[in-house]
């Protein structure tokens, strides 16, 4: 088991329930460490005190609010555990809601917490089975760094998770960063739904960190003397390039189709989008729609002429010069 980050106890009305809060997540990512070009020499951060110019150990350094550029109040670790604080020791529940009522955007960190001692035990698994029945999660406050934080607990395979929460205050209003209202086809949604429809998983699991996978084959290479292997070939995007809608959405299916092996019903391209006049766009849906037709019927007419319908085509000929000459001459 991962060291315990933080021990205390579960607060669920009467009951207490002793935990250890263990990380629930693994950190895979590469970091690297500033080096000297020149020697490869480690550069490490010094933490200096800005008025006599000395570095400082871990134990020289504390806490302290600055009240104004000229006044700063010291506090001491020992003054934040002595705050009287319900939650400093807790993770204290104070509302069971549905899961589909918490905003995924408030979830910070996750982690783990297991049972401190088998007198947890019972009180723990009671907790869990009832987080199960009712189908719901819990809120609760907790204290930890200094802070009190809001917290979700919820099941997972047999073990409760806590995810720390933001607080209301701290979620920004996303209302200046929506664009204007648009105006979309009822073909171009559709689309959208088929695309979200053909590209639709049952599980995540599989997904692999490709970023990193190229990062360790570099770092190999480099460390074994090999070539580096060069970047994989794809086409550049465009930027800022605007796309015909429809026609990319058309494109986004058949690759999806054929990625899971279903096949492309045909050769799907996107195009670049030609300006639309500025008309209203129930005039121009019209207006597509009789030129399509236009489009159609001109179509059907060679069609027709080429397959021996002389007769009726003269006739619809010989009607339409009729027309004509009435036309002109009455005008």
């Amino acid at each position: 088991m991962p060291r315990p980050l933080w021990t205390g106890a579960i607060s669920f009305g009467l009951v207490t329930i002793p935990v250890k809060v263990v990380s629930a997540t693994q950190d895979h990512s590469i970091h690297f460490r500033q080096v000297h070009l020149e020697d490869l020499g480690r550069v490490r951060t010094r933490k200096v005190c800005e008025l006599d110019g000395e570095a400082l150990s871990q134990d020289e350094i504390g806490k302290g609010y600055e009240l104004s550029k000229e006044q700063t109040v010291p506090i001491t670790d020992e003054e934040l555990d002595r705050i009287p604080l319900p939650t400093a020791k807790a993770i204290e529940i104070v509302a069971f809601v549905d899961a589909d009522s918490v905003d995924p955007i408030r979830i910070s960190d996750s982690y783990y917490l297991a049972i401190d001692g088998q007198v947890a035990a019972k009180p723990y698994t009671l907790l869990r089975r009832a987080l199960e029945r009712s189908d719901k999660v819990a809120v609760a406050k907790f204290a930890w760094h200094n802070r009190e934080r809001l917290g979700l607990l919820r099941v997972r395979e047999g073990a409760i998770v806590l995810h720390s929460m933001r607080w209301p205050d701290e979620i920004r209003s996303p209302e200046s960063l929506a664009p204007r209202q648009v105006e979309l086809d009822d073909d171009e949604i559709d689309r959208a739904v088929q695309l979200t429809d053909t590209m639709a998983l049952d599980s995540i699991a599989g997904f692999r960190d490709a970023y990193r996978d190229a990062l360790e084959e570099l770092i190999a290479a480099k460390s074994e003397g090999r070539e580096l292997p060069e970047p994989a070939e794809g086409e550049e995007r465009g930027e800022g390039k605007v796309v015909d809608l429809m026609a990319a959405l058309n494109a986004s299916v058949e690759a999806a189709k054929e990625s899971r092996g279903e096949g492309g019903g045909g050769e799907a391209t996107v195009h670049a989008m030609r300006p639309r006049k500025k008309t209203a766009s129930k005039k121009a849906a019209a207006s597509g729609k009789a030129t399509t037709g236009r489009k159609a019927g001109a179509s059907g007419k060679t069609t027709g002429r080429k397959a021996g319908a002389g007769k009726t085509t003269a006739a619809k000929r010989t009607t339409g010069t009729k027309r004509t000459a009435r036309k002109r001459s009455a005008s």
